[in-house]
Order: structure tokens, then sequence, then C-alpha cells
């Protein structure tokens, strides 16, 4: 059995906390007939991105003002590297596949 590319991102994705981004909530596609589906996995993806680093951010400031534990600035700065990591092979996977349809011959 093989595992696709989304399936081990959505699953990547709900263990580092960014779970709705790829599916892991709310339906992939609209039921409006709008479509949109992976357009908004892309947008929620990068939506919990930068609420990942936002909390790093956070953790890093307060522990240098000396009010924070410095056990939970490298947790969130693990959790933001990994959803960026994600986010980064996520992109790369589009922009491959992009590609690849760009050299398909009509």
């Amino acid at each position: 059995m093989s595992i696709g590319a989304l399936d081990a991102t959505s699953a990547y994705g709900r263990v580092a906390g960014i779970g709705n981004a790829l599916g892991g909530g709310k339906p992939a596609a609209r039921t409006d007939g709008a479509g949109g589906g992976f357009g908004a996995m892309v947008e929620d993806l990068v939506v919990g991105t930068a609420d990942q680093m936002r909390t790093a951010e956070k953790a890093s400031a307060m522990q240098v003002a000396g009010k924070g534990d410095l056990i939970d600035v490298v947790t969130a700065i693990g959790a933001a590297e990994t959803a960026l990591d994600t986010m980064v092979a996520v992109r790369d996977r589009v922009v491959g596949a992009y590609t690849d349809i760009m050299r398909m011959q009509i």
C-alpha cells in the first residue's frame, strides 16, 4: 500500500497542530459548486503556518523578557519549523506538478 503525498501531508498537519489545513475537519471541496477545495486547503495551510510562526515569536519574546519558559519556546519553535517545512514541501510539489503540466504536449 502506498501513501499519497496529500495523505501524508494531511496526517502530518493534524499532528503538527494545523489540523484543518488539509481536510482534518471540514470538507475538502465546497458544496455550492464554486470549487476552491484546493485553494481553500492551501489558504488554510498558509494561515496555520503563520499562526504557528506568531506563536513561536510570542514565546521567544516572553522568554527574552524573562516571563516565559524555555521548554515552551523550544516547543513553539519546533512546531513552527515543522509547519513551515510542511508548507514548503507542499509548495514544491505544486510547482513540480505545474511544471509537468506545462511540459505536456497538446
